[in-house]
């Protein structure tokens, strides 16, 4: 399976505010446009807050 890349993950939420729920997270890259593997790998994460987009790279790393 593709993971997807952290540069382009960081693409679709270049408008969030931190710190940012996994919905939050979802919502906005749906917004902006996300698809296959980059929205993928958001709803793959685990719930919770999300307090800067390092956190959302790790977090989509280790569910990769």
């Amino acid at each position: 399976m593709a993971s997807a890349n952290p540069i382009q993950v960081q693409k679709y939420l270049s408008g969030i505010e931190y710190p940012a729920s996994k919905d939050d997270i979802v919502a906005t890259a749906e917004k902006e446009g996300a698809e296959g593997d980059v929205l993928d790998a958001l709803k793959r994460i685990p719930d919770g807050e999300y307090d800067a987009p390092t956190a959302v790279s790790s977090a989509v790393s280790d569910a990769g």
